[in-house]
């Protein structure tokens, strides 16, 4: 795999709390700098990281419930409406992480489905914080995601105590969605090693916030 081949398939993220607009504005210059296909930041920076980019042909990703997925379904379609007038051309949704356990199944489709219903033609990504769930939770929540109008499913938010993305946990989301489907690992992705671990298991997105260090060490 080339850098420039990488490069496309890379979110970099910027996502932390107390991220300041010279964070915001650091982080485009990293996407502009390394030609990153993809940008992912809060909503709340959606507008600012848009008209950074607005020259290249990087995407604006934005999370929606983001970390802990609680945000009720109106709320969570509101926000990636928003989200999409800012500027996002992706969206990545946190499910309602208490409701798929709970075996409330139709709960976190009803869910996933009001968000891709409310931005029609955005990717939606679902994240399903694989580090809080059982294999066969996950199973059901890859099973939700194609079902309700999903584009992705997604490993992690980065920011859960027990970990992000495993090869393990990516071959898992692969087998269940299918070749046709997209597959983003995220959390805890910061090496060349561990992006291309991710993509020979199936994924076909990486997001990370140590994109310059991990595309530095490839020829």
């Amino acid at each position: 795999m080339t850098r420039a081949e990488l490069a496309r398939m890379i979110d970099h993220s910027v996502l932390k709390p107390d991220a300041a607009e010279r964070d915001i504005r650091a982080g485009a210059e990293v996407v502009r700098a390394w030609r990153i296909g993809y940008y992912c930041v809060q909503p709340c920076w959606v507008d600012l990281a848009a008209r950074e980019l607005a020259d290249t042909d990087a995407r604006v990703v934005s999370v929606i419930a983001f970390p802990h997925g609680c945000d009720n379904k109106a709320i969570k379609a509101e926000a990636a409406t928003v989200a999409v007038r800012d500027g996002a051309r992706e969206i990545d949704m946190v499910i309602n992480i208490g409701a798929l356990k709970s075996g409330d199944a139709q709960r976190v489709e009803d869910d996933v489905r009001a968000v891709a219903a409310a931005v029609p033609g955005t990717p939606v990504k679902v994240i399903l914080e694989t580090a809080a769930l059982s294999d066969d939770e996950k199973r059901l929540a890859c099973r939700i995601a194609r079902n309700a109008g999903a584009a992705f499913v997604k490993t992690s938010t980065g920011f859960h105590p027990s970990g992000g993305a495993t090869v393990g946990d990516v071959r898992l989301l692969r087998e269940c969605v299918g070749a046709d489907f997209g597959v983003k690992a995220s959390g805890g992705v910061r090496s060349l090693a561990d992006a291309l671990a991710m993509i020979d298991a199936g994924a076909n997105r990486i997001g990370t916030s140590a994109t310059s260090t991990m595309l530095a060490t490839l020829d």
